[in-house]
Parts: structure tokens; C-alpha cells; sequence
């Protein structure tokens, strides 16, 4: 990914934040044609290894992108955040022209199928009980007979990703004024979009 130097982002532990905020991101690998597969998929990061992490996930066993994955080929995950077009009328300087805001990650890393089942299960319930905290009354892979689990189960695959690159990239009006930036950060605040909302708060910084 392209970074000029004043949007890079090279904080571990903020990138680290931002994909598990944005952990719905889209994994990209290369058929043996070398012809680019990609699917959306949710994934969760665990700190280890040092010092990038890993990613674990699971896809439909129908899907062939799992079948393309070799231990000496990275793959790419990337993880888009909030986004929002600027209008160069927020801008002090009239000599301007329009941009666009936005933040990425992007984790490349070396692909591992999971085959124990045990392991596998263990990945899918840290996943589901991750997501289900934000309700009042979680719901838990325990509330399911465990036969109707293992048969869920066998039309997926598990894989993990140990990251050996992360690239962040927080394109947030850093090149601009101080005051230009302020004034970009109010003018996306007063959306209804939550996601212009949630871009007013990176450029603000």
C-alpha cells in the first residue's frame, strides 16, 4: 500500500486497535494461476506472536480460496475503516481540489490450515463470545448440543495467519492546517452518516 510519510501509522498497538474495531476486513490470496480470490470474512486478533500478532478466521469449506494457501506464500488481509469525502470549501487555501479521508490497515502474513477440531472449536466460540458481549444476554456455543456444533462445523475451515508485515495508513487531513483540520473534523461531526462521524474523530486526532 502506497503511504506518504505523514499518513503512515506504524504503532503496534494502535493499528492493533483499529482491526479489532474493524475486524470484518477481506483476505486476499492468489489461486496457483496467480489469479487474485478474495473474501470478506470476520476475524480475530491475537497478540502472539511478538511483534505483530496473528489473525484466525474460518470460511465455508465450499469456498477454494482455503485450497490456494502454501506455507511460503503470504497472503493479504485488509481491514477498512471510516472513510469520508472532503470538499475543498472546508479549506482556507482556495486553490484546492476535493480528497478523500480514510483508514486502512493491511496485515500480510503466512497462511496455516487448523485441523484439530479442538483448536477450531476454540477459535469459533473466542469469536462468537467477542461479539456477543455487546448484548444484554449473550448468547453461547454451550446453549447448542454439541453433535449440531461438530456437524456446523465440518462445512468450515480454520486457518490462522501469523502476520509477518503490517502496513497502517490513516489518511486524516495531516497535511493540512491545524485550523483546516479542526474545521474538517466539525464539518464531518454534523453527518448523519456514523461513518463521516466516526472519520471526524481520526482527523481530530
Amino acid at each position: 500500500m502506497y503511504i506518504p510519510g505523514h499518513f503512515n501509522e506504524a504503532n503496534v498497538q494502535i493499528i492493533h486497535a483499529f482491526m479489532r474495531d474493524y475486524s470484518f476486513a477481506t483476505l486476499v490470496s492468489t489461486d496457483e494461476n496467480g489469479v487474485p480470490i478474495a473474501t470478506p470474512l470476520p476475524f480475530l486478533l491475537e497478540s502472539e506472536p511478538a511483534p505483530y500478532g496473528t489473525l484466525k478466521a474460518h470460511m465455508a469449506l465450499g469456498n477454494p480460496q482455503w485450497k490456494s494457501f502454501r506455507a511460503d506464500q503470504e497472503v493479504l488481509v485488509m481491514f477498512q475503516g471510516p472513510h469520508a469525502y472532503i470538499t475543498p470549501s472546508w479549506y482556507e487555501q482556495p486553490l484546492s481540489v476535493p480528497t478523500w479521508n480514510y483508514a486502512a490497515v493491511h496485515a500480510y502474513g503466512l497462511p496455516l490450515l487448523i485441523t484439530e477440531t479442538e483448536a477450531s472449536y476454540q477459535d469459533l466460540k473466542n469469536l462468537i463470545d467477542l461479539h456477543e458481549r455487546q448484548f444484554e444476554h449473550p448468547w453461547s456455543l454451550e446453549q447448542v448440543p454439541d453433535e449440531y456444533i461438530q456437524k456446523m462445523m465440518k462445512g468450515t475451515v480454520s486457518f490462522s495467519i501469523e502476520i509477518t508485515r503490517l502496513q497502517g495508513k490513516f489518511k486524516m487531513s495531516q497535511n493540512r492546517t491545524p485550523t483546516e483540520r479542526e474545521r474538517i473534523s466539525e464539518e464531518l461531526e454534523k453527518s448523519p452518516d456514523a461513518t463521516r462521524v466516526a472519520a471526524s474523530k481520526l482527523v481530530k486526532g
